[in-house]
């Protein structure tokens, strides 16, 4: 066995899942003269964690996903630092690293009248390994803090106050690095985290004063990226520390998206409007895309992503809601979630072949333009459903929801906008059939996904030319299955007795009730560099949106051209509107006063919603690109009485 395909198998072995192996004596014997662990580095981890909070402080629950719910749940995070190591063979260094937990678990949550909560840990460290070849033990230890906070309810369990302490403390822990490919390392690391107690005085709300005195543990699987002595430095030889590999990849993106609207004109407001002073709001995401090929055909991915801040008016107020980084899960603090993971299977059926480059969730090769291809975990419909080449990736291009998605469809997803399931598809040269079956969530707007209903859809794409301009139209059916109520069974009962709130009517009828609908998805280019793009989309109306905004109708359409034209190249222009409509039945909920997902207004004049939105794009290098954005929203939530709503974006975006 040559050394490249004994490397192959570290690689495999400890990247895929993180479940990091050794490799033989001779492998480690083979790479010890040539490796160092001297030099700069950076990276990210993901883990588990648990511990206490100290007794009688009613921890919140967060999310384990597949393990339990624990004080931390799931953590993430970043972490930087420097080694040397020495010709006996000891390595020293020093580290500093941030760690954030998961979302609230709500299925877990019990009442109680306060919830203790953490909302990072941070410490600085000092590390001490051996260097065996490519791989290192080592301990660790050095200063720590952290953040909480307490959420003090009402006797409706809404939050009324949330105060937050710092703490210090220490830490000490244990782990173990591995050299992957290139300049890549992994590593496993256990660390305990003490900080001080602070004392909380509850009692202007009339409620004991609680000691908060974390001890947490923390269980991470990290990648390290090595600059060498001089930080941001590649060797001046241009080598990388070993050899690279192609059967995995990390890739990574940030998106800083600040929004704002000035004053509006608001005769009156409900619940969920958006307010009339105007308002300042930000969001950010940081992911990391990580990928392994598992045998033939097969491939894993990875996606923990940590994402902080709010939507406008905490993304309530506008059915085409203006910021596609915006999650109905917005946190003070970051969060991290496991967004993506799933594996998947292509069978090549022959004939010609293609290029695979290397991406975010693409591994380069090559594959059979004839193939079938099985997707199997959790996702978002719209990596596989709906996609576009002008308008798809708020990240990148239009920002409103109206824009980057046939917006009636009213497609599975959790708060932050995925689900679990399966995708199956068959693609030829020049068209392609898909269909999935996804978990829903288990009411409207809730972050639980049930298998009990569910959700189906399928795609055909077609491929084609005019005039030698490439263009694609994707026709698609949906039909989804969950716990809603009928607009039109609440508006009767309501009649019956006006005294009754149609949201609390609402809530006591819903059970399995089925909401079907079409869309359609055209993209042409009609010069280089030149595109335009529609969509339209339409659901059936009767019952409540389930998962993602409230549309029954929706046109949207536009024009994108790339900077060629005027010298920048990696520019982009944008120029789109759209309009959204809503049925007979759910206009007069909504104007008896009930709440959709996003919007309600207490009363309802009814108008379509119309978007206008148009951006800029512009290349700051290679990796970041800055936006500034407009949108101009006639009737917000379809109420001709309030509005219009000028919007005013940028965003910072990274890909690495």
């Amino acid at each position: 066995m040559n050394r490249d395909r004994r490397y192959r198998k570290h690689v495999l072995a400890g990247v895929a899942l993180g479940a990091l192996a050794l490799g033989g004596p001779a492998a480690a014997a083979d790479m010890a003269a040539v490796y160092d662990w001297t030099g700069f580095y950076i990276g990210g981890h993901f883990g588990y964690g648990g511990g206490s909070l100290g007794p009688g402080t009613n921890p919140l629950p967060e999310q384990g996903v597949f393990l339990p719910h624990s004080v931390t749940g799931l953590i993430g995070g970043y972490q930087a630092g420097y080694s040397r190591q020495f010709s006996n063979r000891f390595v020293l260094g020093i580290e500093a690293d941030a760690s954030f937990p998961s979302p609230m678990d709500g299925a877990a949550l019990r009442p109680a009248p306060f919830n203790a909560t953490i909302d990072y840990t941070g410490t600085l460290r000092g590390r001490i390994g051996y260097a065996f070849g490519s791989w290192m033990p080592y301990l660790t230890g050095g200063f720590a803090w952290g953040h909480t906070h307490v959420n003090i309810h009402d006797d409706v369990r809404d939050i009324i106050s949330s105060p937050g302490q710092y703490h210090t403390g220490w830490t000490a822990g244990a782990g173990a690095e591995f050299a992957v490919s290139g300049n890549w390392s992994a590593k496993a690391e256990y660390s305990y985290i003490d900080l001080s107690r602070r004392l909380y005085d509850l009692s202007g709300f009339a409620l004991p004063g609680i000691n908060v005195d974390p001890r947490i543990h923390l269980v991470k699987l990290g990648l390290n990226y090595r600059f060498g002595d001089t930080p941001w430095i590649a060797p001046a030889d241009g080598k990388t520390l070993l050899p690279e590999s192609n059967d995995w990849n990390i890739h990574a993106q940030t998106t800083f998206l600040p929004q704002a609207y000035p004053s509006i004109r608001s005769p009156y407001a409900g619940a969920y409007s958006l307010p009339g002073a105007g308002q300042l709001q930000e969001t950010w995401t940081t992911t990391a895309f990580i990928g392994a090929r598992l045998w033939q055909g097969g491939e894993f991915y990875f996606n923990p992503e940590l994402a902080q801040g709010f939507g406008l008016n905490g993304t309530l107020g506008l059915a085409g809601f203006p910021n596609g980084e915006a999650q109905k899960a917005g946190a003070a603090f970051p969060k991290i979630r496991p967004q993506r993971y799933y594996i998947k299977q292509t069978f090549g059926l022959g004939g010609e072949q293609e290029d695979v480059p290397d991406a975010a969730n693409q591994l380069a090769g090559k594959r059979d333009i004839d193939r079938v291809t099985l997707i199997v975990g959790r996702f978002a419909i719209g990596d596989f459903f709906d996609g576009n080449s002008y308008a798809k990736d708020p990240r990148a291009d239009f920002m409103n929801w109206a824009m980057w998605s046939s917006a009636a469809y009213d497609f599975p997803a959790d708060l932050p906008g995925y689900t679990r399931g399966a995708v199956a598809e068959l693609n030829r040269k020049d068209w392609a059939v898909r269909a999935g079956l996804f978990q829903v969530p288990t009411a409207p707007n809730s972050d639980i996904l049930t298998f009990k209903t569910g959700g189906a859809v399928v795609e055909f794409e077609g491929r084609y030319a005019i005039f030698d301009q490439p263009g694609k139209l994707r026709l698609g059916a949906f039909g989804n299955r969950g716990n809603t109520g009928n607009y039109r069974d609440a508006l009767a009962i309501e009649a019956t007795n006006p005294a009754l709130d149609i949201n609390t009517i609402m809530a006591g009828i819903r059970r399995d009730n089925l909401k079907y609908g079409f869309y359609a998805n055209a993209e042409q280019q009609i010069a280089r560099d030149v595109g335009l793009f529609a969509r339209a989309s339409w659901n059936d109306g009767q019952n409540e949106i389930l998962s993602f905004t409230d549309i029954d109708r929706s046109i949207s359409g536009g024009l994108s051209v790339k900077g060629s034209y005027w010298g920048r190249p990696s520019d982009t222009i944008g120029i789109g509107g759209a309009v959204n409509g809503l049925s007979s039945a759910h206009r007069d909920y909504l104007a008896a006063g009930g709440l959709g997902l996003l919007i309600g207004d207490g009363q309802l004049n009814y108008r379509n919603e119309r978007i206008f939105e148009t951006y800029y794009a512009y290349a700051l290098n290679k990796q970041f690109t800055l936006t500034a954005d407009y949108q101009f929203i006639t009737n917000p939530a379809y109420n001709a009485d309030r509005g219009p709503v000028h919007i005013f974006s940028g965003r910072l975006h990274g890909e690495f």
